[in-house]
């Protein structure tokens, strides 16, 4: 008699696996995340690269990449150092470099997925392993990270008082730097966890246990739709750095920003452009080309936080209105989109509900990830050191891979915070997702379909 296949089973000659064995499980554990983190590691290389860091002093550069990773999935670089009483660093920077983060997730996913080919169900215990052993991967990965992303250079102390105090005391101040074990390894974990949740919740070619098919509908279309608008905003800036380099030049100063922080940027135009609001300032010299609007606005009053949002920005350039219909537009098409692959016969109403909770996930996810606070300074018995010192270093040293986070400039010192108003900002975007989700619906009922659901 004929047996019959296996729920979740590979058709004969299909090529693809069933649940792996225990070494086989392992690899593909590693594979994961040896291509997540070679993609990143290229991606942040260039990156750095292009704002001169491959002229760091004492082979710096191999540990400030390893540092660019750890900020890029969520952790923090901490400086340290001086001489003794008379000269100390009090510093500390977390930031995420989204081009990075973004260039390791889609790569994690695809390679996760490439695992599951050819499957329409899996055993809710497979995919909890195959989670499981790709989390003790990456932290063993990270830890290794936090090993790599630590170095020492020697601090000149630049011109005038400071450096005739130096010359008459000395000194011989020293900074190293070196990414948090605590925060690298726990929201590190977490950035890993959201990928692989976002993977299954956006991707129709995941497979999911038998208990959770039917749930797939109500989530995956929208999710899809959201995550392709974040994609066609990295496009557009990616059109804009384009434009910008051709224009006015500084073209390796816009690659170092396109391969670092993009994201960054044009994530924080969606929120704005939907009327959030982002809290800030900024001390300091901007190195890499940014919008000049932005700039101005983190800078504010003297001692006062800067309010980004579409009025303070077309304060400074009228063009920041156009952030509210490109929004719009993009909002719109994420509604019709998910309306025209859901089922036939979905209400309206689900479908506007449906594109509610799935922006305001990814917006809140916007203002997590783009949250920035770097501050950092030397100073000799009380005098803080300026150009030619502690600034230059650190601008050359860490100013790319942190300054392009925020507003994507290279600091030469000083402070730079950037804070979302998640109560307001998250809410906004669920009332425009209910917005688009509903036209979007009516819209797609007059497109034709291929079959009963797409």
């Amino acid at each position: 008699m004929q047996q019959q296949a296996r729920p979740g089973a590979a058709a004969p000659g299909s090529g693809a696996a069933g649940p792996p064995g225990v070494l086989r499980g392992w690899l593909d554990a590693a594979a994961v995340v040896l291509a997540g983190l070679a993609a990143m590691a290229l991606v942040a290389a260039l990156g750095l690269w292009a704002a001169g860091a491959d002229t760091l002093p004492g082979g710096g550069f191999p540990a400030v990449l390893a540092g660019t990773l750890a900020l890029a999935v969520g952790g923090s670089v901490g400086l340290d150092g001086g001489a003794g009483f008379f000269a100390s660093v009090d510093a500390g920077i977390t930031a995420m470099p989204l081009s990075v983060g973004l260039a390791g997730a889609l790569t994690m996913a695809e390679v996760f997925l490439r695992q599951l080919r050819y499957r329409a169900v899996a055993g809710g215990r497979e995919l909890l392993g195959r989670a499981a052993r790709t989390a003790v991967v990456w932290l063993v990965a990270l830890a290794l990270l936090c090993a790599a992303a630590r170095h020492t250079f020697t601090v000149p102390l630049g011109e005038g008082l400071a450096e005739q105090l130096g010359s008459a005391l000395g000194l011989n101040p020293e900074v190293g730097f070196h990414a948090d074990p605590a925060s690298t390894l726990g929201l590190g974990l977490l950035w890993l966890l959201v990928v692989l949740a976002a993977t299954f919740a956006v991707s129709r070619r995941a497979p999911l246990p038998r208990s959770l098919v039917p749930f797939q509908q109500a989530v995956r279309p929208a999710a899809f739709a959201m995550l392709l608008v974040l994609l066609g905003y990295v496009v557009l800036g990616v059109a804009a750095a384009i434009g910008t380099a051709a224009a006015h030049g500084q073209a390796r100063q816009v690659a170092a920003l396109a391969l670092l922080a993009l994201p960054n940027l044009v994530w924080l135009a969606f929120g704005v452009g939907l009327g959030g609001e982002w809290h800030g300032h900024l001390v300091g010299a901007l190195g890499l080309p940014v919008p000049q609007p932005l700039a101005a606005v983190l800078r504010g009053g003297e001692g006062q936080d800067g309010t980004v949002s579409l009025g303070t920005l077309a304060e400074q350039d009228a063009r920041a209105w156009w952030l509210l219909p490109l929004a719009a537009v993009l909002m719109l098409a994420a509604g019709v989109l998910a309306a025209h692959r859901s089922p036939r016969g979905v209400p309206i109403w689900q479908h506007a509900v449906r594109l509610a909770a799935a922006a305001a996930v990814t917006v809140l996810l916007v203002g997590v990830w783009t949250r920035v606070s770097a501050d950092y300074g030397l100073s000799v018995l009380g005098v803080g050191l300026g150009e030619g010192g502690l600034g230059d270093l650190l601008g050359s040293v860490l100013g790319p891979a942190v300054g392009a986070v925020g507003p994507a400039a290279a600091l030469t010192g000083g402070t730079l915070t950037l804070d979302p108003r998640l109560w307001t900002l998250v809410p906004l975007a669920a009332a425009w997702g209910l917005l688009a989700g509903a036209l979007g619906a009516l819209a797609a009922n007059r497109l034709p379909r291929r079959g009963g659901t797409r």
